[in-house]
């Protein structure tokens, strides 16, 4: 167990000795706001502080040093070439506040990344402002809130149809955005119900929302059927794009019939995330919404202006501005260097090789033993299940906990909420063959050790610094702060 900063803390050290303070400095500060005593900080040595931190680096997961096969999330490896052209002084030395003709780098770069993510998608415009995906699609149910506002029917359209296989955001979005949401069952395929969908489809239907490929893994193959009823219904058709890391370059999503969607920047194009920091949800749709996109917004003078990239800053019918500036710059230049990078044939076989992979370890998991959801060939995911009665009482979260033991972080468990015991896996383009046998190799050995010691997986993980946590008294009673003695 790694000790706390508290722990290793001795009265008297210090890393950086400085000054006394003069005496008057703090004579503009109020008396009630000054400290009567010391704060309690640990005192340690700088090579303290060095050797805490390392050591509790090296005992992280991540995409760097273990494989990572998180579904739904696509936690694969970052360039990092990426990383370095973001960093670069004329982009990272910018400030905010400068005006459009001292950042015209910047903004040529972002304006590359716009029309090379328009062009996979054959959407007509984008707006690179949100946070996030889940920031994308709240921005995504405004856009269409305002275009039923400017149509005189926004009164009458105020359902969101969402199959329960969606990802939870898709339904907290629509209501945050003042909608109805209506629920349809999947299929026994695991795909959207048409006859389901025809029932609740009528004019008061603002939008069909759904994922593609779906949170099962699985294509929607009744996708273009969705898309002609919905706009017989006059409702606009929004694709939760999460899981585009299936499609990029090999199907493009306005062909579907999707007027938006979004992208997740920090997963398909390989913007590292997780721990916290920034993402980047891109927003994009067909011509008929890009008026009500939020600002700002680039726009290009004409060439007998010097052709210069400029920030529209308000449009009659734009929902107004949703963030700061113009989103997570450093994101969106990681991911702009990503796609340059791969070109149109790597973008092409970056979908590839995620799908070939996913159907590899689908295979090589079945022969280990576990149930695939669906016999069909999955996308860039697969998803299983387990009966914890034919495994005397082994259930989804022990093999996962157990995985870990073997230097794997642990799948996706307990999603999509529809499958029993599910384990979903996606193992990327990035992992070569020989990992996802390794990976597969140590499932079938916890199927074994189920068999013959069932409390040996139930009590994993045995070889980490923390073992098995009560994650129900985590979640309602958490401790976040340390008591110093």
């Amino acid at each position: 167990m790694l000790p706390t900063l508290f722990e290793l803390s001795r009265s008297g050290k210090r890393a950086v000795k400085f000054p006394k303070a003069a005496m008057h400095s703090s004579a503009k500060i109020p008396a009630k706001l000054l400290r009567r005593q010391n704060p309690s900080l640990p005192e340690l040595t700088e090579l303290d502080v060095v050797r805490h931190f390392t050591l509790a680096s090296q005992m992280n997961y991540s995409v760097d040093t273990q494989f990572y096969p998180l579904g739904s999330c696509t936690m694969k490896y970052n360039p990092k070439a990426n990383f370095h052209w973001a960093l670069h002084p004329a982009f990272a030395g910018a400030h905010p506040l400068w005006p459009s003709w001292a950042v015209q780098g910047t903004l040529e770069s972002l304006a590359g990344l716009e029309e090379g993510l328009a062009a996979i998608t054959g959407m007509d415009a984008v707006t690179l402002a949100p946070a996030a995906g889940a920031h994308a699609e709240l921005v995504g149910i405004l856009v269409a809130g305002a275009f039923y506002q400017d149509k005189g029917q926004a009164a009458k359209r105020r359902k969101i149809i969402i199959p329960d296989s969606a990802h939870g955001t898709n339904p907290a979005s629509a209501a945050l955005g003042g909608f109805e949401v209506v629920t349809i069952k999947s299929t026994a395929r695991g795909r959207i119900d048409v006859l389901q969908l025809k029932k609740v489809l009528d004019d008061t239907t603002a939008m069909v929302m759904i994922t593609v490929p779906n949170t099962l893994g699985l294509f929607e193959d009744d996708v273009l059927e969705v898309s002609r009823l919905a706009h017989n219904a006059g409702a606009q058709m929004y694709m939760d794009g999460a899981n585009m890391n299936a499609l990029m370059g090999i199907v493009k999503p306005a062909s579907l019939g999707f007027d938006m969607m979004h992208i997740n920047l920090h997963k398909t194009f390989s913007v590292p995330h997780g721990g916290g920091g920034p993402g980047a949800g891109v927003l994009l749709v067909r011509r008929h919404l890009e008026e009500y996109l939020p600002v700002p917004r680039l726009i290009r003078r004409p060439a007998n202006q010097n052709g210069e990239l400029s920030i529209l800053d308000a449009h009659p019918k734009s929902i107004g501005r949703i963030r700061a500036f113009h989103g997570s710059t450093g994101n969106l230049l990681w991911a702009a260097s990503y796609l340059a990078l791969l070109g149109r044939d790597g973008v092409f076989q970056a979908s590839r090789d995620a799908i070939v992979n996913a159907n590899y370890l689908r295979r090589l998991l079945q022969d280990a033993g576990l149930t695939p959801y669906s016999d069909e060939p999955c996308m860039h995911e697969a998803v299983f299940t387990i009966d914890p009665k034919k495994l005397n009482g082994v259930r989804t979260l022990d093999i996962a906990k157990r995985l870990l033991d073997f230097g794997f972080y642990a799948p996706t468990v307990y999603f999509p909420l529809i499958v029993p015991e599910a384990m979903m896996v996606e193992p990327t383009e990035t992992e070569s063959p020989e990992t996802l046998e390794q990976f597969a190799n140590a499932v079938k050995t916890i199927l074994s050790e189920a068999a013959s010691d069932p409390q040996k997986v139930k009590d994993a993980p045995h070889a980490l610094p923390v073992r098995r946590l009560d994650d129900v008294l985590a979640a309602r009673n958490p401790v976040v702060t340390y008591q110093v003695s």
